[in-house]
């Protein structure tokens, strides 16, 4: 997960210019924050209203994978390409929806996303099991959708308020990520518990994306979209603050593209908290995919439950699996932040090692459910909703450090690799690769539950292990901060 997160960088870069248009009092970008406060408000809450649809539509699959399996007749290794080629396709439209939302109206780009991604929704919904080469392809359409709004929205919220609300704000449209993302889990679950058919599960975000779509027409203005170029503009200037410019003179970046991609290669805090977030992402990637049928299959192996092969499967454990990211995800970031701003006032490299240490004991968590999981199933519930709060501790404090040790006219830059990087090596191919792994292992074995079970537990136990590797990159991290940090104050 989690995406929405990694774009703070660029939006406090975006309020740095912002800042800097505040110092030389350029009656173009200057604005008003006496009466439309409740209207900025309003906006938040329309913005955190589409950021909850957006990661519904994300987990509604595997909220009823094992209905999906069972419908299309897929092996583990084509049942996790869903997921892989939604990711693939929302990293690759990340970049070029970052690159529109520059330069052209946002307003206009979100309600275009959400229109296309809803109606490719409610569409894949009437796919027949002779099909699945188009629900694979729908599924990649969603994604492209959905990168526009994670993309684009977190950048209008940037723009209306300061520093001090800013960063409240933002954590606030930032937790919709995990709630949204256990409510796909919850919804799935639940229509095709009460309906008997997993297809209304796809039916039900759609009406949800229409009614965003008409709450962004009626109360998201224009007026944001022309206040953000100028800001932007002054951004990508590298006006220092407080800097004294004639107003209405706006300067251009002086370097290119790929001088700034070589700088970035050489600033060691983002190349290895990169790293760090990639790993994040792997894991989180083959969790949301893979965890409730690891469930069932560990259920099924106990005794707990029979086999699926009624019309509908059983999809307690996503409700479960649901309130577990929820619950985690909320607690997770507010931890984090709070851990974060309390310990860097007393230790300059306290970031990078909340991200370090979380990581750690996170893959220690996951790893000890999987070895649990054959025997006591309420323990593998512990285990894993501790894996993913500490693994949740981290998606603010990495924000952060990316915000500091890049130069704030680097950071629309640095944001793009950032999510192409974390997207490509992560959570793109962890879910088809632990898919994979699975098969590979049960074409070794008799088959049988209790070896499905066995070859979907020792490929999940590649997640611990890049956890744990994630942890060392955000340990060596720690080593360059401080001088990353000086770098890009000056």
């Amino acid at each position: 997960e989690d995406t929405g997160l990694q774009l703070q960088p660029l939006l406090e870069g975006q309020n740095y210019g912002a800042a800097a248009a505040g110092g030389t009092r350029c009656p173009a970008v200057s604005v008003s924050r006496n009466s439309p406060a409740r209207r900025d408000y309003l906006v938040v809450g329309v913005l955190c209203f589409g950021n909850l649809i957006n990661f519904m539509d994300w987990f509604i699959v595997p909220g009823v994978l094992l209905d999906i399996q069972k419908y299309f007749g897929l092996s583990d290794g084509k049942t996790g390409l869903l997921q892989t080629v939604f990711t693939l396709c929302y990293m690759l439209a990340a970049p070029i929806f970052g690159y529109l939302g520059d330069r052209y109206n946002r307003k206009i780009i979100l309600g275009a996303g959400i229109f296309f991604w809803s109606g490719v929704t409610l569409g894949s919904s009437f796919i027949t099991e002779s099909y699945y080469r188009i629900f694979i392809l729908s599924r990649g359409l969603v994604g492209i959708g959905t990168a526009s709004y994670s993309t684009i929205a977190p950048t209008i919220i940037a723009d209306l308020f300061e520093e001090g609300k800013r960063t409240t704000v933002l954590s606030v449209f930032y937790i919709f990520i995990p709630v949204g993302s256990g409510c796909g889990y919850m919804l799935a679950a639940g229509m095709a518990q009460s309906t008997g058919d997993w297809h209304w599960a796809f039916r039900v975000t759609p009406c949800l994306g229409g009614l965003a779509l008409v709450l962004l027409i009626l109360l998201v203005p224009h007026r944001i979209q022309r206040r953000t170029a100028r800001h932007r503009a002054l951004s990508i200037s590298g006006t220092r603050r407080g800097a004294d410019e004639k107003p209405g003179v706006h300067s251009t970046a002086k370097t290119t593209w790929c001088q700034d991609v070589a700088s970035l290669a050489k600033n060691c805090s983002f190349v290895w908290s990169s790293l760090g977030l990639t790993a994040m992402a792997f894991v989180t990637g083959a969790l949301g995919m893979w965890v409730p049928l690891f469930l069932y299959r560990a259920q099924l192996v106990q005794g707990i439950v029979p086999p699926c092969l009624q019309e509908s499967c059983n999809s307690s454990n996503s409700l479960i699996f649901g309130g577990i990211t929820i619950g985690t995800g909320i607690l997770g970031v507010i931890a984090g932040a709070e851990a974060a701003r309390r310990l860097r006032k007393v230790y300059n490299k306290a970031d990078p090692l909340i991200c370090a240490t979380s990581m750690f004991i996170s893959a220690l968590c996951l790893y000890t459910a999987l070895m649990v999981a054959q025997t006591n199933i309420l323990s593998t519930f512990v285990f894993i909703a501790f894996g993913e709060l500490f693994l949740s501790v981290n998606w603010a404090v990495v924000t952060d450090i990316l915000l500091y040790v890049v130069t704030p006219r680097r950071q629309s830059t640095a944001i793009a690799l950032q999510i192409l990087l974390s997207h490509l090596l992560g959570d793109a191919g962890s879910p088809y690769l632990i898919g994979l792994i699975s098969n590979a292992l049960q074409a070794r074995g008799t088959a049988s539950f209790q070896w499905e079970f066995r070859s979907m537990r020792h490929s999940f136990t590649l997640c611990a292990f890049v956890g744990a590797l994630g942890g060392a990159c955000f340990l060596l991290t720690s080593l360059y901060i401080e001088e990353d940090r000086r770098e890009a104050e000056r």
